[in-house]
């Protein structure tokens, strides 16, 4: 970890904003990318543990208190100061790139600081405004100088847009493709009952706390025409755990809890219920049936987002596909009664899951570029370059 700002080096002195733990990961990733090629590059910024573990200096740390939607508002005020914060530490320091990922609503801020400064801006895990306020596109063409987008689609809509827009590959296949099967989960698993139902109730707190119960109720459904099924729950991290445990121990299925262990779950299971998001792409990535599962709030859908969201499909995969491929409930649900419906029909039917199995598969090769932080990593030092050379 470095305990001072990184002011003195020969080398590029890059900041860099990562607001949650996923960019922090993919952060760090890119730090150890652009320092196998160019050593003596230098970073500082708002910075997680891993981007601090990887040499980063943390000017500031969000990721223990990320959020979204109704949630992100306690976090206006410490956004606010961040940025005040930022505004002087670009004032004092020469940085010759500024490195954003993810989290536009302060990274988009953030870019507008930088370039006041003329400090090239570089973001890393795109904006959605494909998906929803797309007004903002103006805002990334301002701001912005290059791109290294992780979706395949998004390198045509951004460039058709005026945006110097990349596909590097998402960055979640590297990690998935280097995990291994753990053989005694996957026996567990298969002594535990049939059919098996993986539930993925996803690693934010105030996700698991709206979506794990409506999961449970399913299951429950699902253990009605099925007395023998197994539910292993996947737990993302010792904070969630202290959720799902006394929910799922008070649910009345036959489940058990596993940590880390995600391959051996979805590919151990007949169908997989999964809370909406990037979990929907791990899903995909082993080509196994799900149902997504997502309950926001209603109030905030209708007096906000439903005049926002700009595509048809709300899920991951299903947006990917530009149809439904797998059955979306959300961003909300009043009765878990469709739902439980629905997952009847997968299980019952044997044909219909070997057909979504193989549209994932078809939906997914075209995606499988592994190397994305060392594709983000060419493309920034490229982008310095230029500016050097310039």
């Amino acid at each position: 970890m470095v305990s001072s700002p990184p002011i003195d080096g020969e080398g590029p002195l890059i900041f860099i904003s990562a607001a949650e733990p996923s960019a922090d990961l993919h952060g760090a990733s890119l730090i150890r990318a652009v320092q196998a090629v160019e050593p003596t590059a230098r970073f500082a910024g708002i910075a997680g543990p891993a981007m601090q573990e990887a040499g980063c200096w943390a000017l500031h740390d969000m990721t223990s208190r990320s959020a979204m939607l109704v949630s992100a508002l306690a976090n206006v005020g410490e956004g606010l100061r961040v940025l005040s914060t930022t505004r002087k530490h670009f004032g004092r320091y020469p940085f010759d790139a500024a490195v954003l990922i993810d989290s536009p609503v302060l990274n988009l801020a953030l870019a507008k600081v930088a370039k006041k400064r003329q400090v090239p801006v570089f973001y890393y895990i795109a904006p959605q405004v494909w998906a929803w306020a797309r007004y903002r596109v103006g805002r990334v063409r301002r701001r912005v100088d290059r791109m290294a987008v992780i979706l395949p689609f998004e390198e045509r809509f951004f460039r058709e847009r005026g945006i110097d827009a990349s596909y590097v590959g998402h960055p979640l296949f590297d990690t998935l493709s280097a995990r291994e099967v753990d053989p005694e989960v996957r026996n567990a698993i298969q002594r535990g009952g049939r059919p098996v139902v993986a539930l993925i109730p996803g690693s934010r707190s105030h996700v698991v706390k709206a979506v794990l119960p409506g999961q449970l109720e399913v299951a429950r459904g699902i253990s009605e025409r099925f007395p023998d099924a197994f539910f292993p729950i996947s737990v993302a991290n010792d904070r969630v755990r202290r959720i799902i445990e006394p929910l799922a121990a008070g649910s009345g299925i036959n489940y058990a809890t596993y940590q880390g262990k995600n391959r051996d779950l979805i590919e151990s299971a007949e169908l997989v219920l999964v809370v909406s998001g990037t979990s929907t792409l791990e899903v995909a990535y082993y080509h196994q049936p799900m149902v997504v599962m997502y309950n926001s709030s209603r109030l905030v859908y209708h007096l906000l987002a439903r005049w926002l969201i700009s595509t048809p499909h709300l899920s991951l995969v299903n947006i990917l596909a530009e149809r439904r491929l797998v059955p979306e409930f959300m961003p909300y649900y009043t009765s878990t009664t469709p739902i439980t419906r629905c997952a009847l029909e997968l299980l019952e039917s044997p044909e219909r899951r070997e057909s979504m199995s193989r549209e994932l598969a078809d939906l997914l090769a075209p995606m499988r570029k592994p190397g994305a932080p060392d594709h983000a990593a060419a493309l920034l030092l490229d982008m310095i370059g230029g500016r050097d050379g310039g």
